[in-house]
């Protein structure tokens, strides 16, 4: 009888882990979180000491633990062991193994580090380098077979990789054409100063002065104009010529080419078709008319993805389908496997009159709730109808989800507003769970009022049902008049708010922007002046009503501002509306094209999901199909007067 009372008994306690005596420790949970923050010893030590039934408990021990692999003594292997063992195949099991092989390879225990690294389930860029590392200092040596045949591929990898790569250079595995392509490649990046580190693995006598690297560097275009007469006699003089080239042409593409003719005479064909490449890329970000010049003559010369990705773009620009064809057949095949090109392709097989080819394209992703799946689907005959169909969920599903772990621990860590942990332990719970659970877990998220959780889970399902999860309309009662009153279409709205925020009200970007439609400071304040908004300040943002009042007010001027075009307004509300006039050409342009040329990856990304979406919310919010293509309709040549 005893036995069963303490069951019964031990139920109930879990039953309120989640409940009243979960809430009773969340101040515990919180201290505990602050005591990491500032680094106080003494009261993570203390509060990790205690126990109470609360479904974080495990965070305050791994918070313990994180602290304690951080210091430089030797950590107690027996209580990670432990915690391991007791939490297997948890978030903080995986990222306690992460903490403990940084703390390893800071100590140089390379035969530990492998030993943990077995168990890792989803290592990042730095632990795969750290344990490339690892195993060359455990004397395997087949790691540099496997980072030599991936070598370029491997170019922009974490620093934790360059021992090995500096191994591989070192020992003749790489050769100096290898290393200048990497080198070429580091220039023509946002990091490159990273070129030095690769020109030094040079041999001496194949390299240049590390203080000319520098001085080409620091002033490119004096570099150029000062060159020697017989700069193109050694590699190294010019290879540095040819990286003072391409850093000004991400800054100047017609002033790189004209310093370019100057010298184009004494440079190699490899090396002239490298500069068009580059030139190419560069030209086609900055809108220049020569991009396709510049591709066309690089011919077959190697290109980065991104390269060859711009070498479509460029035709596209100029409608030239021939060329379109021609540049997407030289992407790899898994870049021509892509959605996009795999439009763009049936597109130049249409304007080149091979309807059956392009049809069978279309067919390949025609009825994906996407960008280029309902493009396709239009060129098949096909506007957009949302499916009606949810996918089956059980009240065993519903159970399993409830009950599960980490989805308890997520939810709890919502309910404390540690938003990041909350995702991640959320996100790592769905990793290979079937379409049932996936289903409850993201109705369980709704009726939490996580909605960006409910989103992304349904994401995860099957993608012709539970449209009613993945395009929520929360919010509705705010939304609803401020649209009307500034006369706005709701589904763009929606659609919009969808792409900023997925809803979630306290959201705040990296670059400051806050709430529901992630309004910049001094955007609000902006706007705020100009509806006439008294009293504003930037903790006006995070109520909801004003959010929503200042985004959608500032949609309305944008709009009115660009054409009252759809198109432009939402490159230019993520963009601002300077570029999304500057990036459009001087005759008018298909919309869908002026969407795929834009030369930045976020806004290019954002505009087009912003605009599928905005089909799909219609498409649900008026019962009826949508025509996308009539939606991005036609962009306007750009003013005479405009850059």
């Amino acid at each position: 009888m005893a036995k069963g009372l303490w069951a019964a008994l031990a139920l109930v306690l879990a039953g309120l882990t989640q409940g009243a005596w979960g809430q009773i420790g969340d101040d515990r949970i919180l201290a505990a979180r602050e005591a990491l923050r500032t680094g106080d010893r003494a009261a993570l030590e203390r509060l990790a000491a205690e126990r109470e039934p609360h479904v974080l408990d495990p965070y305050v021990r791994y918070w313990r633990l994180t602290n304690v692999l951080a210091r430089p003594e030797a950590p107690p292997v027996g209580e990670l062991n432990e915690f391991l063992l007791r939490e297997a195949d948890s978030l903080l099991a995986e990222r306690l193994r992460g903490d403990w092989l940084r703390h390893m390879a800071r100590e140089y225990d390379w035969s530990g580090f492998l030993q943990v690294y077995a168990d890792l389930r989803e290592p990042d860029a730095e632990l795969r380098c750290l344990q490339r590392n690892a195993r060359l200092e455990s004397g395997d040596m087949s790691v540099l077979d496997e980072v030599r045949a991936r070598w370029m591929e491997l170019a922009d990898n974490h620093n934790a990789c360059e021992p090995v790569f500096r191994t591989l250079a070192m020992a003749g595995y790489i050769g100096n054409d290898e290393l200048w392509w990497r080198a070429r490649r580091q220039i023509d990046s946002r990091s490159p100063s990273n070129a030095r580190t690769t020109i030094s693995w040079m041999k001496a006598a194949d390299a240049p002065f590390l203080g000319d690297f520098d001085r080409m560097m620091k002033s490119p275009s004096a570099w150029l104009d000062r060159l020697p007469a017989n700069f193109a006699v050694s590699r190294a003089g010019r290879e540095l010529a040819l990286g003072a080239l391409v850093r000004i042409a991400r800054e100047d593409v017609s002033s790189a080419y004209a310093r370019f003719a100057r010298i184009e005479e004494r440079l190699g064909t490899e090396e002239r078709a490298y500069i068009h490449a580059t030139l190419g890329h560069h030209g086609s970000l900055q809108g220049s008319p020569g991009a396709t010049r510049w591709f066309r003559a690089a011919g077959k010369v190697p290109m980065s993805a991104e390269q060859r990705a711009w070498r479509v773009r460029a035709e596209l620009r100029v409608e030239d389908w021939r060329g379109v064809q021609a540049a997407i057949e030289g992407l790899t095949a898994a870049e021509q496997a892509q959605p996009e090109w795999t439009y763009w392709l049936g597109r130049a097989l249409t304007a080149q009159n091979r309807p059956v080819e392009a049809a069978a394209l279309y067919q390949r992703i025609a009825g994906q709730p996407s960008f280029y799946g309902i493009l396709a689907g239009e060129e098949l005959g096909n506007a957009f109808a949302a499916p009606s169909r949810s996918g089956t969920v059980t009240a065993e599903d519903i159970a399993r989800a409830e009950a599960d772990p980490g989805l308890r621990r997520a939810l709890a860590l919502y309910r404390l507003e540690m938003r990041t942990e909350g995702m991640r332990e959320w996100n790592w719970s769905l990793r290979g769970r079937d379409e049932g659970f996936l289903i409850a877990a993201a109705r369980l998220a709704l009726r939490n009022e996580i909605y960006d959780r409910a989103i992304n889970t349904a994401e995860r399902t099957d993608p012709q049902a539970n449209f009613d999860l993945r395009f929520l309309t929360p919010y509705r009662q705010l939304i609803e008049p401020q649209v009307h009153q500034q006369g706005l279409d709701m589904a763009w709205v929606y659609g919009l708010m969808r792409q900023e925020s997925r809803f979630i009200a306290p959201a705040r970007s990296s670059s400051g922007a806050q709430g529901l439609m992630q309004v910049m400071p001094a955007t609000g304040k902006w706007v705020a002046r100009k509806i006439g908004l008294a009293g504003y300040h930037p903790g006006m943002l995070t109520d909801p009503d004003t959010n929503v009042l200042l985004g959608t007010s500032y949609m309305r001027l944008i709009l009115e501002d660009l054409d009252d075009h759809p198109v432009l307004a939402s490159a230019g509300y993520n963009a601002g509306p300077g570029r999304a006039r500057k990036w459009r050409d001087e005759r008018p342009l298909e919309g869908a094209i002026y969407a795929e040329t834009i030369p930045f990856d976020e806004t290019r990304d954002y505009v087009k999901k912003v605009m599928a979406n905005a089909v799909i919310y219609a498409a649900m919010l008026e019962a009826k199909p949508q025509s996308l293509k009539a939606r991005l309709g036609t962009i306007s040549p750009r003013l005479t007067a405009e850059p």
